[in-house]
């Protein structure tokens, strides 16, 4: 992880004094018109909005320097197997309530999980509905209908029964499916303007373009040691652009001196580094995701391993990190697991100079039956960062005969070419893919499982191999830490070794806090700060 902090700071990731104050206003910028706050709706990791109000089983503790651990929330801890990893149980806290004083039971969190199963509340995270049993087809709470699978034998005990050993489990019930959710306050078209909460924030109001939190009198820290809890007020101002919000920051104006901003675009890095003032209140953490480009192997061009290859080695990966703002924003990536994740080796199994090895690639080429070259279509997001960096991409191709036309689309439409449609629209898909939480089965699985290739799946690459599927599910079914390391580790060697993609850099998100935030932690992973933590300065 890379650091530029101000004098204040005592440890590399975070900023400000650990000393606050309780109270005042925390402004958090969103660039959405919108915040849908239902957990069943939500892909939030674990330390990001929905924390700071709904608690789920587990959550997750970032300290600075040091890997993101699981731990325990709502539960007594993070769970506990006697079958290998099929069966998982826990036992909820005594005293825990909603915001309205009345207890939370085994049964809410149960509750809450069905409904995340149901078609009008889709959205959110999928990982429970793979594994637990009979989430294939079941179809949430609202038809009078439950899943065995999840056991609610008294108020404290939940234990959940999945189809196959999951060693990553107590990763999972930190997601916001999790949290509890009242049957009786339950109405699936609104509850996400107002969740009942169970964090220290309650839903206060929602006007003028923001959704403001107050604090949560049920909330008692005495059941919480994640969250500190420090302003009074927490103020989501919605439909910002990053660009306003950097801006604001940078200048202290507004509300900017007690709000922060990122991951900030490229067109404004140069601002933060020309800026003393700017440039000590900015943190750059990284090496959780991965910017990549997707190979339609399903195209019979592209299912010729050396087409792939020759791919890779054309490919000007130095050009593309100028694009994304320069040696800040991450490092030359080689492999499909990034450095901050456990698993993550160092390998290259495609050696190549920065700039590519455009003669290696025209001798693969010309190896394939493609002497003169090939033409291919390249879809992404009509940003103009990424529009530059497509084109980046496109010229260092040009230079093997690799002809490249782009196709721009806005993001819906992205979505739907790669997720949805029967993979005819594109033979390149440029994204970024961060792990979901901080284990390989996030990045490895949803991208290059042939379970995932199509209907609203991630295989933008659209990989189907035996090997691979068993080397995932194998990798996926270790409990014990040190045989799960080694087992993504060939998977990924594996994965690489047929070239579905190229991996391009191991990206770094830069962010700007305002000079009145204390405690602002960016981890490497998933190099997004953790809410719950931030306080005032005093």
């Amino acid at each position: 992880m890379l650091s530029a902090c101000g004098a204040n700071q005592q440890e590399p990731g975070a900023a400000g004094s650990t000393e606050f104050k309780k109270g005042g206003t925390l402004t958090i910028p969103v660039e959405s018109a919108s915040l849908d706050l239902d957990p069943a709706k939500s892909s939030n990791l674990a330390i990001t909005t929905q924390s700071l109000f709904n608690r789920r089983l587990t959550t997750w503790r970032t300290e600075p320097g040091k890997p993101v651990v699981p731990v325990p929330d709502l539960a007594t801890d993070t769970g506990s197997t006697t079958d290998g990893g099929k069966t998982w149980k826990y036992t909820l806290k005594p005293g825990l309530k909603f915001e309205d004083g009345t207890p939370v039971t085994a049964g809410d969190v149960k509750y809450g999980l069905e409904r995340s199963f149901a078609p009008l509340l889709s959205g959110g995270f999928n990982y429970h509905k793979q594994f637990l049993i009979g989430g294939d087809s079941y179809a949430g709470p609202y038809d009078g209908k439950h899943l065995d699978s999840v056991e609610a034998p008294d108020d404290s005990t939940l234990i959940f029964k999945l189809n196959q050993a999951f060693g990553d489990w107590p990763w999972i019930v930190s997601q916001p499916a999790f949290a509890p959710v009242p049957k009786a306050k339950d109405n699936p078209q609104t509850y996400g303007k107002t969740p009942v909460a169970t964090g220290p924030y309650r839903v206060a109001d929602r006007a003028d373009g923001q959704v403001v939190l107050e604090r949560n009198p049920h909330w008692d820290p005495k059941t919480d040691s994640n969250r500190t809890a420090g302003p009074d007020k927490v103020i989501f101002k919605l439909g910002v652009s990053k660009e306003t919000s950097v801006q604001s920051v940078i200048h202290g104006s507004g509300d900017g001196k007690f709000s922060f901003a990122g991951p900030v675009p490229a067109s404004q890095l140069a601002a933060l580094t020309a800026n003393p003032n700017a440039k000590s209140r900015t943190l750059e953490a990284g090496g959780g995701s991965i910017d990549q480009v997707a190979i339609n192997t399903s195209k019979p061009t592209l299912a010729d391993l050396r087409v792939r290859q020759a791919i890779n080695l054309a490919t000007d990966k130095a050009s593309y990190l100028v694009a994304s703002g320069g040696r800040n924003r991450g490092s030359i990536a080689t492999t499909n697991i990034p450095p901050a994740l456990e698993g993550y080796e160092k390998f290259d199994v495609l050696p190549a100079p920065e700039t590519g090895d455009v003669a290696k690639a025209k001798t693969l080429l010309a190896e394939a039956g493609h002497a003169n070259g090939l033409d291919l279509v390249l879809v992404h997001q009509n940003s103009a960062e990424v529009t530059a960096q497509a084109q980046a991409l496109q010229a260092g191709w040009q230079r093997a005969g690799i002809r490249v036309t782009l196709r721009s689309v806005d993001r819906p439409t992205y979505t739907d070419i790669t997720m949805h449609q029967d993979g005819s629209g594109y033979d390149l898909a440029l994204s970024r893919w961060q792990a979901d939480f901080p284990s390989p089965y996030s990045m490895l699985q949803p991208s290059f499982s042939s379970k995932e290739i199509g209907k609203g799946g991630y295989n933008a690459s659209r990989l189907a191999d035996p090997t691979v599927d068993a080397a995932i599910d194998n990798a996926t079914r270790q409990v014990d830490p040190a045989a799960a390391k080694a087992a993504w580790a060939n998977a990924d060697r594996l994965i690489t070794a047929l070239a579905p993609n190229v991996p391009l850099i191991n990206s770094v998100n830069t962010w700007i806090y305002g000079a009145g935030l204390a405690n602002f932690i960016v981890p490497p992973f998933p190099a997004y700060p953790n809410y719950f933590r931030i306080s005032l300065l005093p």
